[in-house]
């Protein structure tokens, strides 16, 4: 009995999906040829492609003939690896970080606050402040030398030459001439007739003494208030016969206050950034 009931159902259920079926399979075949006629007309109609804005060349700097002969590509690594590495010391050596650690680190030392500020508080103070002094050279620089030869109006020597001259005149104007005359001395040249005539390395060589110098007669002037402070305070715990408490112990407090009152950080970035010619 189930079965003849089902059966009739079964039959008009078929016959309702089979037409259905046809009509799917049928659908995408007939619609291919209007789809590809579809996504060819936009393809057809599109405009072309903008093509990339040109850069400018970079330097073609390389190390592959020497004296007109072929250097080896592993010596050639080498060289190229030496050049990256000794380029940031020698940038820092002929800007103003040199001063600016040095006088840093000896007030610290001052303070006699051990590690605090530490070296990588130091280290980056140092370098934001070089920034600030360096950036009128950093301008010039670009201005006359690099950015001309990058838009190909000068030949190397050129932009080397006139990059390198407003940091020459930032050197030569911190240079003392006892020290430049040390080192033409050392190099075997006499007196130079004009500033444009003193070579770069004897430039950068008594302007890293010359640096040197200046950064400890810096670092003196400062020590001379906590000295007095430290003398102060010993003399105060030696009359208290307090022999075995550490003088430096209790005039910490009394050095940092002192530096703090008179926002010591401040007077001596302003000093430092004010002391180069």
């Amino acid at each position: 009995m189930i079965m003849r009931r089902l059966l009739p159902l079964l039959l008009s259920l078929w016959l309702i999906a089979a037409p259905m079926m046809a009509l799917a399979q049928t659908a995408p075949a007939a619609n291919a040829p209007a789809a590809a006629a579809q996504a060819a007309a936009p393809a057809a109609a599109a405009p072309s492609a903008p093509t990339a804005p040109t850069l400018p060349a970079l330097p073609d700097v390389t190390v592959g003939k020497i004296g007109g002969n072929n250097v080896s590509l592993p010596l050639q690594t080498l060289l190229l690896m030496t050049a990256i590495t000794l380029i940031p010391s020698a940038l820092l050596a002929m800007t103003a970080f040199t001063r600016i650690i040095i006088v840093l680190g000896l007030l610290r030392q001052a303070l006699g606050t051990g590690q605090t500020p530490s070296n990588q508080v130091l280290v980056g103070l140092a370098l934001f402040l070089t920034m600030l002094v360096m950036m009128p050279v950093g301008e010039k620089a670009w201005a006359q030398g690099m950015a001309p030869y990058l838009n190909g109006q000068i030949d190397f020597s050129s932009a080397w030459t006139l990059t390198t001259g407003p940091l020459r005149d930032f050197m030569l104007a911190q240079v003392r001439e006892t020290d430049l005359m040390t080192f033409a001395g050392m190099a075997g040249h006499g007196a130079y007739g004009s500033p444009a005539d003193v070579p770069f390395p004897i430039v950068v060589a008594s302007f890293i003494t010359s640096e040197l110098k200046t950064a400890f007669e810096i670092g003196f002037l400062i020590f001379i208030p906590f000295v007095i402070i430290d003398l102060v305070v010993a003399s105060v715990l030696m009359s208290m016969g307090m022999m075995m408490l550490s003088p430096m112990l209790v005039s910490a407090p009394f050095k940092i206050l002192l530096f703090v009152l008179v926002d010591g950080w401040v007077l001596i970035v302003g000093s430092l950034a004010a002391s180069f010619n």
